[in-house]
């Protein structure tokens, strides 16, 4: 019975943890596929892992590694696509960095294209262009989102598979 309850409050707990890391998705600075990640990974150690666990949990290792990773390729790619230059790119980045530990949640993204938007301007010294390349930046952080959040939701839904169903 008492290790019945461990095992409900466990669930619980990880299931928090894991719609902490969907929702901290918004913040583009904070890894909320790798907080999923981790939740079900500590849910496994507690638990242990067997051959249909262990795929479960490769299968939302793999998701959010290609997660993690795409999450770059759509923000940088967007805005290089445009014509932005690596400078601008890794400013962008900083600021984002910076404005998500002293503005947050939403001053991360607001810096980042602040960032790349004066970078851009100051070397091209062409107004719509720095708009075009902030505006490159914010489509492909959108799709980020998108792309992050849908795998979040996958991540998800293995975990209760693995921890309510089988």
């Amino acid at each position: 019975m008492l290790a019945e309850i461990g095992l409900i409050s466990l669930k619980v707990i990880a299931g928090i943890v894991m719609l902490g890391g969907l929702i901290s998705l918004i913040v583009p600075v904070i890894p909320g596929l790798t907080i999923i990640w981790v939740a079900g990974l500590v849910y496994g150690l507690i638990t242990g892992f067997d051959w249909i666990n262990g795929l479960l949990f490769l299968f939302m290792t793999t998701l959010m590694i290609v997660g993690n990773v795409a999450d770059n390729l759509f923000m940088g790619g967007s805005a290089r696509y445009t014509g932005a230059s690596w400078l601008s790119i890794v400013v962008a980045l900083i600021a984002g960095i910076a404005g998500s530990i002293f503005f947050p949640p939403i001053g991360g993204l607001i810096a980042a294209l602040i960032g790349i938007f004066i970078v851009e301007l100051i070397r091209l010294k062409d107004l719509r262009h720095a708009w075009n390349s902030l505006r490159s930046m914010a489509t492909g952080c959108g799709w980020a989102f998108i792309v992050r959040f849908i795998f979040g939701l996958i991540m998800i839904f293995w975990w209760i598979v693995w921890a309510f169903v089988i």
